[in-house]
């Protein structure tokens, strides 16, 4: 985990120290019968207490709040970080590292994730059905954002659409650094230095799109799992507390990154390939701060052809403002576009009628994000800051409004649709 030399050395310590032995703790037989001293619970609990240095990247270190988000991310680290660190290349299997409970790392509220680490070197069968979606891709990473990955780049896509469909969506690829003498079916090259595969399944239609069923397995192998020896087992933990240093720090320092560039109430382009984002989609990202009795009014061009394209709301440490119970995200379906072409939308913490408001959620600042997937151009949004009482004059004639009731029902059917979808 490669977030900076300090980090990485102590990570690389604490599990040298676990590996040899070192630590002073219960004495565990492994399955093969030898005794090796393994850490006891304090011992890994101080492991995990080195994520309090992370305080230290908060705007404002000693506010009793910002504290406590930052405890609460560190837990939803924690409890994502179980998923990848017994994630195992031999046995895989797409786990939910983020979802509308770990809502990290501005999570996306179209996308289904899963990430499973793989071995290059290998040969997996990825089968399945494709379900009615936008897309279903996956992205093959020389590293990772998971428990004990290092951050790698990216080293290409698979997009099912680009593979024979069956008639119910079926799907059969063979993932392997070359294709076997013989082979006649799908087949995507797998390069040998992939570590990680990470699926997208997106979706305009919440509850309504029909999900994807997907399985992966090594076929190079036999089929002889083993239980993990006391020693693997203990290394795995380690690196799950050290894991908020690294993950949760990975977000603060993006927050960090954008305040330090000044990118309050205006956006920047970023493409965030090899650091967890699809290659060659356009990010817009940046920070919104809210005076009171002011709004945001962010106002696009839409690219000629777009595939997918949506605009969200996090907080100040890139947890996605919940969008069960708050429309803090819009998508190329759910937006109204106006007469002229463009999408505007309405940034604020209190409701101003708009059928396009983007809810902060009660936050006065955050951050935001803007995608464009499969476009023919990345427009540029803008953002102006608007007096809420000033707001229908700084819109278009034909802007669409919704009535209190209309709101509550809106809000009622997202609520289910989030729900119907199957997230984890």
């Amino acid at each position: 985990m490669k977030t900076g030399a300090g980090l990485t050395t102590c990570l690389k310590t604490v599990l040298l120290l676990v590996c040899i032995g070192i630590y002073s703790g219960t004495t565990m037989a492994n399955d093969k019968g030898s005794n090796t001293p393994l850490p006891n619970w304090d011992q890994y609990l101080n492991i995990l207490a080195e994520s309090q240095q992370l305080l230290a990247m908060l705007e404002d270190p000693d506010d009793p709040a910002s504290q406590q988000a930052m405890y609460q991310l560190m837990v939803k680290t924690l409890a994502g970080g179980v998923f990848t660190a017994f994630s195992d290349p031999d046995y895989p299997d797409l786990v939910p590292a983020v979802n509308t409970v770990l809502n990290t790392v501005g999570v996306n509220p179209d996308f289904v994730y899963a990430y499973t680490k793989i071995d290059g070197r290998g040969q997996y069968r990825l089968s399945g059905y494709r379900g009615d979606g936008l897309f279903l891709m996956f992205d093959f990473i020389a590293g990772g954002l998971g428990v004990l990955d290092d951050l790698g780049p990216s080293l290409g896509t698979l997009d099912i659409d680009d593979f024979t469909l069956g008639p119910n969506g079926e799907f059969d690829i063979l993932l392997s650094s070359e294709r076997p003498e013989g082979h006649t079916g799908d087949w995507h090259r797998l390069d040998p230095t992939a570590r990680t595969m990470n699926m997208r399944q997106a979706s305009y239609h919440w509850g309504v799109d029909k999900e994807a069923r997907i399985a992966i397995e090594r076929i190079d192998i036999a089929m002889d799992a083993q239980p993990l020896t006391s020693e693997e087992v203990a290394r795995r933990i380690a690196g799950v507390m050290a894991y908020p240093k690294f993950y949760a720090g990975f977000a603060a320092k993006h927050i960090q990154n954008l305040r330090n560039k000044g990118l309050v109430n205006r956006l920047e382009h970023d493409d965030w390939a090899g650091r967890g984002g699809v290659a060659g989609q356009h990010y817009y990202q940046g920070l919104f701060k809210l005076e009171q009795g002011m709004a945001l009014v962010l106002e696009t061009e839409l690219p000629e052809t777009v595939r997918y394209w949506n605009v969200q709301l996090s907080d100040m440490l890139w947890n996605s403002v919940n969008w069960m119970n708050h429309q803090s995200s819009l998508n190329g379906a759910q937006a109204v576009v106006d007469g002229d072409g463009k999408f505007r939308a309405v940034i604020s913490a209190e409701d101003p009628g708009v059928a396009n408001w983007l809810d902060t959620g009660g936050l006065r600042e955050g951050s935001m994000m803007l995608r464009w997937n499969g476009a023919s151009s990345g427009p540029e949004p803008a953002l102006r800051a608007v007096p809420l009482a000033d707001l229908k004059q700084a819109l278009t004639a034909d802007t669409v409004f919704v009535t209190p009731e209309q709101r509550q029902e809106q809000l009622r059917e997202r609520r289910r649709a989030v729900q119907f979808r199957r997230r984890w």
